[in-house]
């Protein structure tokens, strides 16, 4: 990301920064060029698999949908991309695509040209880009966020915790493209505004600065609207959901809907018709795998592959989740006897509630069992049952929870738990309980199916590299 630069001595100051590199149009052509290999890389991959048994399919007339997608995704505000939560981004590439498919075949059908395309290969090609379209701009996003040139610089107006809590949540988060330039009050960023526009080329200001009065917050946005072609204000509402906010004109009067999404009926029965879904396809694929793994554990260890632990399920009720056993029998005293023994095991105990050097775990195949997370996958049973979500807060044993406040575990409750969730994939075992809480949290008041899709996806990422599991 680089240094962030805290202006404090106004004009004379401007001398002292180091030049906002990050350039917006260079971004956007990087992820324009993702964009067009995955849409080429799907069509082709459509037509291949297609042909495979059609052979006499004609599989070229696939092909300028590509380019059509790339106007749309311009027309869905794609282009530069920065400041994108990766959930929408994920939305606006899947109805982006979608649509130009289905003008597509609209276009054959009214045009009669049906005979000379394929039915096959556009379902195929479709199929593929719903995948391969977020996933290469994911792939740029990775490779690309650590560059100088990454980004649009943004400026940050505040003195305050807000300000300070935006600049930490923008430097967690590169691939976001929101670079921080500097950080300054708003009597600096009036008298800089000039240099900042013309010279260095900043055209985003995020004003940060709740602890101001209704009045005065006003002026300064009205100061410094007159300067920089994108003003955003945030708000004193930290902690409160952030994706899926609604603006609304009440006859004058500036709103913001935030709608309770995982408290819809309907959001419910669609989370459920998903996870029902999906958890019966991995389930299909996983029995092989289980079915090996627990004949693996059965030869290294005595007992059985299987156990169940009672967990808290939603609204607090009591269920019983099963996992292929990855411990010794005599787990918890062999647990007492190496806290007891080891003081830095009882304080990385003490602040993650797990050990990177597990004496419980079966050598073998249960380290690599849970490295993968493998050892989660007869919980696919709990899913199908519904006890459980594919994705959602994870299902912590008692003394786990005991650390956790009330207002947080009441939250908790109101959801059903998941195989995987945004702790996982973001921080997994390396998360202490202040990240585990900050998470689960940011998830449950965000939900949407698009963040369940992109949570599925980074977990396939997460369990192949296997990194912060133990």
């Amino acid at each position: 990301m680089g240094s962030v630069v805290q202006i404090c001595g106004g004009r004379a100051a401007l001398q002292t920064l180091s030049p906002a590199t990050a350039r917006p149009r260079l971004t956007g052509l990087a992820l324009l060029a993702g964009d067009l290999a995955g849409l080429m890389a799907a069509a082709a991959l459509g037509g291949a698999v297609w042909s495979a048994t059609h052979p006499e399919a004609p599989a070229w007339g696939v092909w300028p949908l590509g380019a059509a997608c790339v106007a749309a995704y311009a027309l869905f505000g794609l282009y530069p991309g920065v400041g994108i939560n990766p959930a929408e981004e994920l939305r606006r590439v899947v109805l982006a695509v979608s649509l130009v498919y289905l003008a597509g075949s609209a276009a054959i059908f009214l045009g009669k040209q049906a005979a000379l395309h394929s039915r096959g290969v556009y379902v195929c090609s479709w199929a593929a880009a719903l995948v391969l379209a977020p996933a290469a701009r994911g792939v740029v996003r990775g490779v690309c966020a650590s560059r100088s040139w990454w980004g649009a610089p943004v400026l940050i107006v505040g003195a305050g915790e807000a300000a300070r809590t935006v600049l930490r949540r923008l430097t967690e988060e590169p691939a976001l493209g929101w670079r921080p330039f500097a950080v300054v009050d708003e009597r600096e960023a009036r008298e800089l505004a000039t240099e900042l526009v013309s010279a260095l080329r900043i055209r985003h200001v995020l004003v940060a600065m709740p602890e101001t009065s209704r009045a005065e917050l006003l002026r300064s946005v009205e100061r410094l609207g007159a300067v920089f072609p994108h003003v955003i204000v945030v708000p004193d509402l930290l902690g409160m959901a952030s994706l899926w906010v609604s603006a609304r004109d009440l006859n004058g009067v500036l709103g913001l809907e935030i709608r309770q999404n995982l408290l819809s009926p309907f959001n419910r029965r669609l989370k459920r018709g998903l996870d029902i879904l999906l958890a019966a396809a991995a389930a299909a694929c996983a029995l092989p795998v289980i079915a090996l793994a627990a004949l693996l554990i059965r030869r290294k260890s005595r007992g059985p592959a299987f156990y169940a632990q009672e967990r808290e399920g939603e609204n607090g009720r009591r269920i019983r989740i099963w996992k292929l056993r990855t411990m010794h029998p005599d787990a918890e005293s062999l647990l007492e006897r190496h806290l007891a023994a080891d003081p830095s095991a009882r304080e990385e105990w003490r602040q993650f509630l797990k050990l990177k050097r597990d004496p419980r775990v079966i050598p073998g195949i249960g380290s690599w069992l849970r490295r993968t997370s493998l050892d989660e996958l007869p919980q696919l049973w709990n899913v199908l049952r519904g006890e459980m979500s594919l994705v959602g807060p994870r299902p912590f044993p008692a003394y786990h929870l005991e650390r956790f406040p009330p207002e947080f575990l009441n939250l908790r409750r109101r959801v059903r738990p998941g195989l995987t969730g945004l702790w996982q994939v973001s921080s997994r075992s390396d998360g202490d309980l202040e990240t585990q809480q900050k998470l689960d949290t940011y998830y449950i008041r965000n939900w949407s199916p698009w963040l369940d899709l992109y949570i599925l996806a980074r977990t396939v990422r997460a369990v192949l590299g296997a990194r912060g599991a133990y």
